[in-house]
């Protein structure tokens, strides 16, 4: 499904004020896991507190080991640090690429900011090799834009 039929759905998952946010930010991941055919697993991982790490808080997908990712660790570590996007065409390339699943080969990790501080990340892995455009990048952004807004 196209990034612009997904933005109304996403739009009204996270307008819905009789879900908790926790479970409109699953809601948001599993829309995007299901309707996007390279998007094998999607997560929200935030700041832990005032803790130096990433807490796993809804996702769509295998369930992972990794719901603790400590700042610098990985590509959501480093994301955590670098308060910039992180595209990753083939995860077999990086030496700081903590492997989640066999099958994952590439991986984008779009930070998420509320009042200009970096709080968390939208974590997306992909079974395809290269699969990730710009226009994931910029609807992501947006995705992260919009949740931002009901933290």
């Amino acid at each position: 499904m196209p990034f612009q039929k997904l933005k109304p759905r996403v739009e009204e998952i996270l307008n819905n004020e009789n879900l908790s946010v926790d479970k409109r930010l699953t809601e948001v991941c599993e829309l995007l896991e299901s309707n996007i055919p390279y998007y094998d697993w999607v997560g929200f991982y935030f700041k832990n507190g005032d803790k130096e790490e990433l807490k796993l808080r809804s996702f769509a997908g295998e369930p992972t080991d990794h719901e603790i990712i400590p700042f610098g660790k990985g590509i959501c570590g480093q994301v955590a640090v670098s308060n910039k996007n992180f595209v990753v065409p083939d995860v077999k390339a990086q030496n700081n690429y903590i492997a989640c699943s066999i099958h994952v080969k590439a991986e984008i990790v779009i930070p998420l900011f509320k009042n200009g501080e970096n709080i968390g990340q939208i974590d997306i892995d992909s079974h395809t090799e290269d699969p990730f455009s710009h226009e994931d990048e910029i609807f992501l952004q947006w995705v992260n834009e919009k949740v931002s807004e009901i933290l």
